[in-house]
């Protein structure tokens, strides 16, 4: 069976950061980062191309199994996209009050953090780390 190609790869998170070209992209990367370790309560750690949080093994019905990390964020050239598992539902009342933003099968993809609410977004992260802690448990 295939490996993961995304894995914890032990860089520093913040050389990772400062390397983002766009100064406003880096300001938004740097205060996401922060956001999702208070939310998560855990340290960010990069995973290839992604600064993760937390960790979490999972096992597919179909054998498939493998550690990835419970959030995360990649910093584009167009948009910051969060990784959240959006896509187990529960966070249309939060969404709603956000701000601008798109999502697609679980992910967050926002432009600028000038455009939502950080308060909101912090509540998203925690309510994701909730539910991935309940459909990981045990």
């Amino acid at each position: 069976m295939a490996e993961n190609k995304t894995k914890e790869t032990g860089g520093d998170v913040d050389a990772f950061l400062d390397a983002v070209a766009d100064p406003a992209r880096r300001a938004d990367a740097k205060a996401l980062c922060a956001l999702m370790a208070r939310a998560t309560g855990e340290a960010p750690a990069l995973w290839g191309g992604i600064v993760g949080f937390g960790r979490c093994h999972y096992r597919y019905e179909s054998g498939r199994e493998g550690d990835w990390m419970v959030s995360g964020f990649a910093v584009r050239a167009k948009e910051l996209v969060l990784y959240l598992g959006l896509g187990a539902g529960g966070f249309d009342d939060l969404l709603a009050r956000l701000g601008k933003h798109k999502t697609g099968k679980g992910c967050l993809y926002v432009r600028s953090l000038a455009d939502i609410d950080p308060a909101v977004l912090e509540a998203i992260v925690s309510r994701a780390l909730a539910a991935a802690a309940s459909r990981h448990a045990g």
